[in-house]
């Protein structure tokens, strides 16, 4: 009965999303105050719908029920009951429809917090957001229904989650990354509602800004998370293998990093709003893109969900209409939209501009990287795109965008004298080259990649900090001034930190990890980058739904002592029989130690990979300060303050919108 209610609920919430999609924007079109004004209870209570409909698909995993062949398929009566819960977006069909509750979770936060925007503008923005829950709800209620029963008879237990599903990583990993994916819609929606309107102003840009940033905010840290749960639950170590679906997540945080700059440069200074609508076009279809490459089973990876041709015909279909309707009404619109504004090669808007196009450039190249072999394979040819290829890319782009990011932070706007700029760069260079060519010698070999990713994030700190301490400039106190400084400079400032902390992890852990396989057995000791590492014990483990193999290593150092005691494990599940590695890891803020067991060997031995990897938890660190600096940024009261007079058209409301000069991330401060 719950898995006939939530069927009932989301088809519901799929007619409300129709009426959502249709009512608003005649309103809107015709000008119809009442019938706008439906827009934001349609928004509630299709989210209310959709959130019954999830918590009824939570309700049959918890309890079992394997009548629904969505459970049956993903869970079992041994697994643990947060596994159960999480187990709902574990799978293709659930999944989608978490997809589905954090699209309509955005749309009804839109209605919630546009109170004061103009009737006209809340009433297409909901009302495209409207039109893209049609499409997902259609998709599920078509080809991907959770709610479906076994008839007559049912399996008296389930097939269990995949094994590598089994981990706290599922419970937030798919979350935060669908937030960022989801949350983009809200940009491209303004855009969209913006063209309809036919004024993309300053206002537009301040009301679509926060939201964007909100969504990039949770998009790092989707990524960051999908990183982590790689290198600690895959057993090889590694944190990033330019596998098609994390490129999938990663482009449209590339896209959606330059959508940033672009409303800044489109808010303050009113150009660039032809590339910025792009750009949000741009975003929003990646994120639909990477939906397309994880399920339309057209390829193989760890991350990919196994679906059959006929959804990933629904998406190609859907991607389509988003990408042709959205370019076809930018065709139409274009002399509106255009920028009659000019700038210096020496401002600020330029340094934006050269940080876009660079970002569009590397978002394009992980694009070919990603299909070029799909269309290969096509044409009836096998090409493999790995990780040289963008090694070799990133080595060149990353170098530019820095370099760049660093002397644009001293920009301003409209035009900056030359000496200006170039009086900063000495200094940035003299604090950077030393501590770019000490680094390596301190990690024991030369590697000009290390010193070229060393240089690039010291010269962004260096002019980060610089730029600070000229700003907290004040008669009570640099620290002081430092506190009085807006949150969107300090968003601003721990972003560009991040990204610099996050080089410098890469740069290190990917050229200075010492990884090594040994034959050991209880008493044998391997040695690795200084550390003894001792086979202790080996010892039989029984988990809810698994049995293993644990093993004691403990890990001292060059006097002997005791620094970490480690348990990885070899786990086989009872119900799939598949065999899965539990890596031990001792980590640290300049270290991490890594073992991870292989195959028995022998009677007692055996095979196990050592590894040694330097400032790897940078990565992570960086991104966590990148997140936190988006959400300090949309913290800023002037997100916040706007004046509450009443208006009767987008016109009026431009000339009551107080112009913003703070940054989000990237930017313009």
């Amino acid at each position: 009965m719950i898995a006939e209610l939530g069927h009932y609920a989301l088809i519901l919430g799929f007619c409300f999303a129709v009426l959502l999609s249709v009512i608003p924007l005649i309103g809107a079109w015709i000008g119809d105050r009442v019938w706008m004004r439906l827009s934001r209870p349609l928004a509630g209570a299709q989210f209310i719908l959709v959130l019954g409909a999830f918590c009824a698909l939570g309700a049959n995993f918890l309890m079992d029920d394997f009548s629904v062949r969505y459970v049956a398929g993903n869970s079992n009566s041994l697994l643990p009951w947060y596994y159960k819960l999480s187990a709902v977006w574990g799978g293709h069909e659930g999944s989608l429809l978490l997809w589905a509750l954090i699209l309509t979770g955005w749309t009804a936060a839109v209605a919630k917090f546009s109170k004061s925007l103009p009737l006209d503008m809340v009433a297409r923005v909901l009302g495209v957001m409207g039109l893209v829950n049609i499409g997902f709800m259609l998709f599920i209620l078509v080809t991907s229904n959770p709610f479906l029963r076994y008839l007559p008879s049912s399996p008296q237990d389930g097939a269990d989650l995949n094994p590598l599903l089994q981990d706290f990583g599922l419970i937030v990993h798919p979350p935060m990354l669908y937030m960022g994916y989801v949350g983009f819609s809200v940009a491209f929606a303004f855009a969209v509602a913006a063209l309809l309107g036919g004024r993309l102003d300053a206002a537009w840009a301040r009301w679509s800004r926060p939201w964007t940033t909100v969504a990039w905010s949770f998009q790092t840290i989707g990524i960051a998370l999908g990183s982590w749960w790689a290198y600690y639950e895959l057993g090889w170590g590694g944190w990033w293998f330019w596998d098609p679906v994390e490129n999938a997540s990663l482009m449209p945080w590339l896209a959606g990093t330059a959508l940033m700059h672009s409303l800044a440069v489109t808010e303050k200074r009113g150009v660039f709003k032809s590339w910025t609508v792009l750009l949000a076009i741009f975003t929003f279809s990646l994120s639909l893109l990477g939906t397309f490459l994880v399920r339309s089973g057209i390829l193989t990876s760890v991350h990919a969900f196994a679906s059959d041709p006929e959804r990933g015909r629904f998406v190609l279909g859907l991607l389509a209409v988003t990408i042709g309707g959205s370019l076809l009404l930018y065709a139409l619109r274009a002399p509106v939209v255009k920028s009659r504004i000019g700038f210096s090669e020496r401002s600020r808007e330029i340094f934006l501009l050269l940080n876009n196009i660079l970002l569009v450039v590397a978002t394009l190249t992980v694009l070919g990287g990603t299909l070029f072999p799909l269309i290969a394979e096509f044409a009836g040819y096998e090409v493999s795109v790995g990780a040289p290829y963008f090694n070799l890319m990133f080595g060149f782009l990353a170098p530019i965008l820095v370099l760049i990011m660093g002397v644009g932070i001293y920009s301003h706007w409209k035009d900056t004298p030359a000496g200006t700029l170039l009086k900063k760069i000495p200094p940035l260079a003299v604090v950077s080259l030393p501590i770019a060519l000490i680094v390596p010698w301190l990690m024991g070999a030369f590697e000009w990649m290390v010193v070229v990713g060393m240089f690039i994030s010291i010269w962004l700190i260096a002019a980060t900090l610089l730029d600070v301490w000229t700003k907290s400039a004040s008669r009570n106190g640099r620290w002081k001034g430092w506190l009085k400084t807006s949150r969107s400079f300090k968003g601003m400032v721990l972003g560009h930190l991040g990204l610099a902390v996050t080089i410098i992890g890469a740069s290190l852990v990917s050229h200075y990890t010492v990884e090594k396989d040994v034959r050991m057995e209880p008493g044998s000791v391997s040695e690795v980058a200084g550390y003894q590492f001792k086979f202790v014990s080996v010892g039989h483990k029984q988990g809810p739904n698994y049995v293993g193999d644990r093993a004691e290593i403990q890990i001292l150092d060059t006097d002997g002592d005791l620094v970490s005691t480690l348990h990885p494990e070899k786990r086989r599940y009872v119900v799939t029989g598949n065999v899965m590695t539990e890596a031990g890891i001792d980590p640290g803020l300049l270290r991490d130690l890594y073992v991870s067991l292989g195959e028995p060997v022998g009677e007692q031995a055996w095979a196990v990979r050592v590894q040694y990897k330097p400032f790897v938890r940078w990565l992570w660190l960086g991104a966590i300060l990148m997140a936190w600096g988006g959400i300090l940024a949309v913290a800023d009261r002037r997100y916040r303050v706007l004046r509450k007079a009443k208006v009767r058209d987008q016109k009026e409301v431009s000339a009551t919108v107080d112009s913003v000069t703070g940054a989000a991330v990237g930017g313009a401060e």
